[in-house]
């Protein structure tokens, strides 16, 4: 026996389209969409419209012709199909809401996670900007106090994106801040943390990484890569930029892998740049940025605080690229004052 909200919406069908058929009133049309969304809120599939619909007709025109008859097989047909089909449909999209909340979630996690505020230290003023291309970044940047005189740098990137790469880096974060504070050489750090990408990460992903301990009391940089995007060292008293050349395997690829750590004296008003490959990546219509162009976009900036020159030359990359970052994007800069 049918509910009596079934017995309500046919009786307002059927008077639809019997008033329809005699008046031919295109206003009557009009009451159909607020009576789609209750067939809707109610539960009536497009098969038992079309049914309904077949009803009315017959009753209104007993002797209705056979092939008008026999097409609502068809349509009949094509309904049961819609109705799955929109049913998966709306199924999907209720599925996709709920892991986009999952994903908003992970991503203020870790935003948390990763949050690193800029040191404050005398002769050294520092800036940072970090851009994901995603959701969820791939790059991670961190400062940490290494005694009483030195500060590390640390920037790596997962290869990989999204959710994966997230739990990667999380987990070499987690990893990095054990082994801070026990004075270790870069070199060391890169070495331990290796052991610890090789075991945890999967075999089709890896990590670079630059880790770098600046010393605030003779302003010493001590540096070591593995694998990571070379960065630039801007001379002050010359105007001029060059390499800051470390070479060494991504993290997790050899267990046995070894890192050499470099030097840098570092005189007043000089500048680090260290970046991730959304930074030398760049790309416009004609290909990637060049290093020389890179580079030049630096030289405009030189002069500006360091937090206002990492901002500055992202704004103007993202630009050349029209407002489309094509990886994670991260620049960090060191000025000795």
């Amino acid at each position: 026996m049918e509910s009596r909200e079934n017995l309500e919406f046919r009786e307002k069908y059927r008077e639809i389209v019997l008033t329809y058929l005699k008046q031919q009133d295109e206003g009557v049309l009009y009451n159909c969409e607020k009576l789609t969304r209750e067939a809707m809120e109610k539960h009536i599939s497009p098969e038992e419209i079309v049914n309904l619909h077949r009803a009315i007709l017959e009753e209104y025109d007993t002797e209705l012709p056979e092939y008008i008859s026999s097409s609502f097989d068809v349509l009949l047909e094509m309904m049961v199909g819609y109705g799955l089909a929109y049913m998966e449909h709306l199924s999907l999209r209720t599925e996709q809401q709920a892991l986009r909340r999952e994903i908003a979630q992970a991503e203020d996690m870790q935003k948390m996670m990763m949050k690193s505020d800029l040191p404050k230290v005398t002769g050294l003023e520092v800036g940072a900007v970090s851009v994901p291309m995603r959701q969820m970044s791939g790059d991670y940047y961190n400062f940490m106090q290494e005694g009483d005189d030195k500060i590390s740098v640390t920037l790596a990137d997962v290869i990989g994106k999204g959710i994966p790469a997230a739990f990667s880096m999380s987990m070499l974060k987690y990893a990095s801040d054990n082994y801070s504070g026990s004075a270790k050489t870069p070199s060391e750090m890169l070495q331990n943390l290796n052991a610890v990408a090789e075991t945890n990460i999967d075999d089709n992903m890896f990590i670079t990484m630059f880790y770098g301990l600046y010393d605030t009391s003779n302003h010493l940089f001590e540096f070591a890569s593995a694998g990571h995007e070379v960065g630039l060292y801007f001379d002050a008293k010359t105007r001029s930029f060059t390499d800051l050349y470390a070479r060494g395997l991504p993290l997790g690829i050899d267990p046995n892998a070894t890192y050499r750590g470099f030097e840098k004296a570092v005189a007043k008003d000089d500048m680090i740049f260290i970046m991730s490959d959304g930074v030398t990546e760049t790309r416009t219509a004609d290909g990637f940025i060049e290093r020389e162009d890179l580079i030049a976009v630096f030289e405009e900036r030189i002069d500006l605080p360091p937090q206002k020159l990492v901002k500055e030359v992202y704004d103007h990359l993202c630009k050349m690229q029209e407002y489309e970052l094509r990886d994670d994007f991260t620049l960090i800069c060191l000025k000795r004052v």
